[in-house]
């Protein structure tokens, strides 16, 4: 008989698109398929997805990838699901017809529910390693059952259940059988208390949430249901679900403690792995739930900066100065030093500051400022706030790095990388797959098969593709960085 390569696909479903990769038993990509998503803007501060859009097209892209690449179904080991996270969905049990739009983790909708809920902030920390912030999903949970019909009761009598993006994929993909999550996203949504790993009923209370509406909470590692959508006659097992940026500290291996990696996306996401004893940590840094594998929850520190890779598609598709985003790095090789300052606060700032009323500023320009002057400047202001995280990660922690991992997108940028470097004195290794967060997943989904011993096993089959080393002296580094320093100041002060 013919021997049949058997495989992996992961399903990564991000904000702007969803992909399904199909990947080898050794852990390398043999096809990726993918379908951009749209967003929705009913209004200034809301952003919405279409819950049915996003399973259609996961169903596009792993039919895609089985067509194009002639499998069988039983070729597919199994599935992992690895999802932009706090996104909030709500549906109908008796149908399973969402009652709502998606709202996204960007969405601000809800901020009206947090303000009123401030006196409650250090409550709410204290429980879950989150800020109190429309971020995160209880109040979208909140605002939705206040803007459909009889929203309260229904949910009170059993009639609607939330999930995240995870759980609404596993629940349509199992058809309706399976209604669970798993730790990582549990973690994200303000319900759930990280200590001890439970839906908290004073946290329910505060948002007046019934707990009908939650889904199981099992393990990362685990097989949480069978799906059909492969073929009727064969069932394909889920066997690993984790959020996008735990996912790929996971594909990056970043099983130690102090292990820390940086995601370029639309945002930049750093997390530390901090072992199994969480702490709380001030400077708006979040405490979150890493994954939980085999009985055993790891936790890690998270700070996000809120534009990152978002600012160059900012030059190319607002300011029209560059005509694709890899431009940026020739741009930027190519041009001489000089103190302009960009500050992308386009949404406000993330970590450390937290100040949602900043918006973005330049600083430092002069009559010979060019295009590419600006292209540099903004292509370097992603490292400084990423710099800002790392720099209160350390005082945070009292840990000392030895290297910083990183992966995303705008990764691929040499020059953002060689400058990353240079700014944080540090070394920086860049994975041979770019697409950490997809290999997370289907690295858990490898150890929920007896494919991967352990940890160790998996460690020893990660591959590094670039080391970048810092070249800048001490001087210049420090002046750079208090000259951001300031350029951030003045911009919060501009109101």
């Amino acid at each position: 008989g013919i021997i049949m390569e058997k495989y992996i696909i992961s399903i990564d479903q991000g904000t702007t698109s969803t992909r399904a990769i199909l990947f080898t038993l050794d852990g390398k990509i043999k096809a990726i398929s993918s379908r951009s998503l749209p967003c929705y803007y009913p209004s200034s501060n809301a952003v919405e997805q279409n819950p049915l859009e996003i399973i259609i097209s996961v169903n596009d892209t792993i039919n895609e990838l089985m067509i194009k690449e002639h499998l069988l179904p039983e070729q597919i080991l199994s599935l992992g699901i690895t999802n932009q996270r706090e996104t909030t969905i709500v549906w109908e049990k008796a149908t399973g017809r969402p009652v709502f739009n998606a709202l996204v983790w960007q969405s601000k909708q809800s901020q009206d529910i947090c303000e009123a809920l401030k006196d409650k902030e250090e409550f709410i920390m204290s429980k879950t390693g989150l800020i109190l912030n429309p971020y995160f999903s209880a109040s979208k949970i909140r605002y939705i059952l206040d803007h459909i019909d009889n929203g309260q009761s229904r949910a009170e009598n059993g009639e609607l259940l939330f999930g995240t993006v995870d759980t609404w994929l596993l629940y349509r993909l199992t058809r309706g059988k399976v209604f669970a999550t798993d730790y990582s996203n549990a973690s994200r949504t303000l319900l759930y208390n990280i200590f001890e790993r439970k839906w908290d009923e004073d946290l329910l209370n505060i948002f007046n949430i019934p707990s009908c509406m939650l889904p199981e909470v099992k393990e990362s590692s685990s097989i949480f249901g069978y799906s059909d959508i492969l073929s009727e006659s064969y069932l394909v097992p889920i066997a690993g679900i984790l959020g996008d940026q735990q996912s790929s500290l996971f594909g990056q291996t970043c099983f130690a403690k102090g292990d820390i990696k940086n995601t370029y996306g639309t945002g930049c996401f750093l997390l530390m792995n901090i072992g199994e004893n969480p702490a709380l940590y001030s400077k708006g840094l979040l405490t979150t739930i890493a994954w939980g594998i085999n009985n055993k929850v790891t936790y890690a520190l998270e700070g996000s900066v809120l534009i990152g890779g978002a600012s160059i598609q900012w030059l190319r598709d607002e300011l029209k100065i560059i005509e694709k985003s890899s431009d940026s790095e020739e741009i930027a090789y190519n041009t001489l030093d000089n103190d302009v300052y960009v500050v992308p606060a386009f949404v406000g700032l993330g970590t450390p500051y937290w100040d949602d009323n900043c918006r973005g500023a330049i600083f430092g320009l002069t009559r010979n400022s060019s295009r590419d002057v600006l292209t540099k400047a903004t292509l370097e202001s992603i490292a400084y706030q990423v710099k800002d995280v790392m720099e209160v990660m350390k005082k945070e922690t009292k840990y000392k790095f030895n290297f910083l991992s990183v992966d995303g997108g705008a990764s691929g940028n040499n020059y953002l990388l060689g400058f990353q470097s240079d700014i944080l004195n540090l070394n920086i290794k860049r994975s041979e797959t770019l697409e950490t967060t997809a290999l997370g997943v289907f690295y858990l989904c490898g150890l929920t098969l007896g494919l991967y011993k352990d940890l160790e096993d998996i460690k020893k089959s990660h591959r590094v593709s670039d080391t970048f080393t810092p070249k800048m002296d001490y001087k210049t580094r420090n002046n750079k960085y208090k000259k951001w320093k300031v350029a951030v100041s003045a911009a919060r002060k501009f109101k």
